[in-house]
């Protein structure tokens, strides 16, 4: 498996690993991303999503297989914020056919080395919906701490959602830990 930041010339890519599994992220994924069913909107996506790893507020990291001709799971890093809060929000998705391989564990672990190394952050904040018992293991395995819960957090599939607010900052996790 081959891990780098997205490009352009993704969107192909990123395109067909929404189509494949729409049914598989839906439950989990803001009414936003449903534009990555379409091919040329999926395009418009990921050049915005490029120009903002180039302005510095965002990154979206691929795994991709050995090939590099299928997308198996992504992690962006975004609303990143320098000055005194030095901070981001993460989140991420994974083909289905994938889960449960550790895959999306190393990914993150990448992520979050970036965060804390290249890009000199302090604190990484990750939410996830209360039933997504998957999300909850993975966060709490790369040692992100429970905050608390944010009522009405987030629309999900035209519902407000309740979700679970955790962080993990440099202090919590040294940056060599996943170097």
């Amino acid at each position: 498996m081959i891990i780098r930041p997205l490009a352009v010339t993704d969107a192909p890519l990123v395109h067909d690993f929404f189509v494949r599994n729409w049914h598989h992220l839906k439950p989990w994924v803001p009414q936003l991303a449903v534009s990555y069913k379409d091919a040329a909107q999926c395009a418009s996506g990921v050049t915005r999503l490029v120009e903002a790893a180039q302005s510095g507020s965002s990154i979206r990291f691929l795994l991709l297989t050995d090939d590099q001709t299928q997308l198996v799971a992504s992690c962006t890093l975004s609303q990143i914020v320098h000055g005194p809060f030095q901070a981001c929000y993460m989140g991420y998705d994974i083909d289905a056919a994938y889960e449960g391989k550790g895959l999306m564990r190393a990914l993150c672990q990448h992520a979050i080395a970036h965060a804390f190394g290249p890009l000199k952050l302090h604190r990484i904040m990750a939410n996830y919906m209360p039933h997504n018992n998957r999300s909850a293991r993975l966060l709490k395995r790369l040692g992100f701490k429970i905050e608390g819960v944010a009522q009405n957090y987030l629309e999900i599939n035209g519902r407000w959602e309740n979700h679970v607010l955790t962080a993990l900052t440099h202090h919590q996790s040294p940056t060599s830990r996943f170097q």
